[in-house]
């Protein structure tokens, strides 16, 4: 096994050349500030979909089904933006990517003026296949520098969700009412720009380009798959963003139920975002220094006591304390499980694996964001909180069971 990884780094490396300090520097700094323009458009879909699916479904019913099909989009486009990147390189992913961002501005644009629901819920998949897209963007910073600041490479660019954060929810109070009827024209016009702003940076963007030998060389997926570091891996980035995107999406209207402002809800909300990215400017540094797998560890176990600390009161610091220990985990788990997955896969098998391993947290994040709604609303935010404990217990049972095991690859 060592022989063909040996065989499959080599074909690699006398396939294309290696980016220079110079071009690495640039890589990571492109893609950190295409992170921050790409994460504020996912940050219009959230703050808006809800509002402009309201103003123009048929039933009110059917207000949040625009946000539920952008993690559906998610979902279902991840893995062919893993084909696009294999076959023709990265770079062609994101421009596939940030053209479904500029698709998804002027759909929604036409959806609002036309009022047409049907259309906004097509504009925000897209939107979704745009999301899905820049997630990829933490792998091809690992591919742009050498193995021992790949990690650290990670951490830099997700930092970028910092600047999304904030730019997402100025970008719609800077526009809502530039075009004041209908109300969000303008913002999407707007999203639009900064879609096309980000395939812009994009375009600088140096990475080899994939050889004869990625395009059809690697192992079956099944096997990689199997083997016990991808399914900690899996599991762990699963059970963080998962479990983030379930307690995140019930909150702000758990709070309401619990006669707490819309204020409070979305200034609780902005610092969980914060926690979300802020860390990202060490947390690759400790997992350099203390390995994946103790980090993705401390990640669950500070999930696990966001909920905790939610279970223990329902006033608005309760509520701000979940979130914020509910972003800083999410923070270390996806990415020490991102660190992790690096570990399962061959340079020729890159694309695949990674690909998989989003498709199966999309998809499994889907599902959650179409549950939590329905247990907040029949059994109340103790339940939510107290169900969230459950893939925890999965997650750590796994995490146990790496330890001692051989891994193959």
């Amino acid at each position: 096994m060592a022989e063909c990884n040996t065989a499959g780094i080599e074909t690699i490396n006398k396939s294309s050349a290696e980016p220079s300090e110079r071009e690495q520097r640039s890589n990571i700094w492109r893609l950190t500030i295409a992170q921050a323009l790409s994460g504020a458009n996912s940050v219009v879909v959230y703050a808006t979909g809800a509002i402009v699916g309201n103003m123009l479904a048929p039933s009110p019913l059917l207000a949040t089904l625009p946000i539920s099909i952008f993690v559906v989009g998610m979902a279902v486009c991840t893995l062919p933006a893993g084909a696009i990147a294999g076959r023709y390189g990265r770079r062609a992913a994101f421009l596939a990517g940030t053209g479904a961002g500029v698709l998804t501005g002027v759909l929604s644009l036409v959806a609002i003026l036309a009022g047409w629901f049907w259309l906004f819920c097509l504009a925000t998949f897209f939107g979704g296949a745009y999301a899905a897209v820049v997630l990829s963007f933490r792998f091809a910073a690992a591919d742009a520098t050498n193995p021992q600041r790949k990690a650290q490479a990670m951490s830099m660019v997700m930092a970028g969700g910092v600047v999304a954060g904030v730019i997402g929810p100025q970008l719609v109070n800077w526009t809502m009412h530039l075009w004041p009827q209908p109300l969000y024209a303008a913002t999407f016009a707007a999203q639009a720009l900064v879609a096309a702003a980000s395939a812009i940076i994009l375009l600088g963007v140096q990475l080899p380009k994939p050889s004869s030998s990625e395009t059809v060389g690697g192992r079956p997926l099944a096997t990689i798959a199997l083997q016990p570091r991808f399914l900690i891996a899996v599991t762990s980035g699963a059970v963080s963003y998962t479990l983030m995107n379930f307690l995140m999406t019930a909150a702000p209207l758990a709070m309401h139920m619990h006669g707490h402002s819309h204020e409070s809800a979305n200034l609780g909300l902005q610092w969980h975002v914060i926690a979300m990215y802020a860390p990202s400017f060490f947390t690759g540094k400790l997992i350099t220094r203390f390995g994946a797998t103790p980090i993705t560890s401390l990640g669950l176990v500070l999930t696990g006591a966001s909920a905790a600390f939610g279970l223990a009161g329902a006033d608005v610091l309760h509520f701000w304390g979940t979130l914020i220990l509910l972003g800083i985990g999410w923070n270390f788990g996806f990415l020490g499980a991102s660190a992790l997955v690096l570990e399962c896969h061959k340079p020729e098998e890159k694309t695949q694996v990674q690909s998989l391993n989003d498709f199966i947290i999309f998809t499994l994040m889907a599902i959650a964001s179409f549950a939590s709604g329905g247990i907040l609303s029949v059994y109340g935010w103790n339940t939510v909180l107290a169900v969230s404990l459950v893939p925890l217990a999965l997650a750590a049972a796994a995490m146990f069971f790496l330890r001692g095991q051989k891994i193959t690859g």
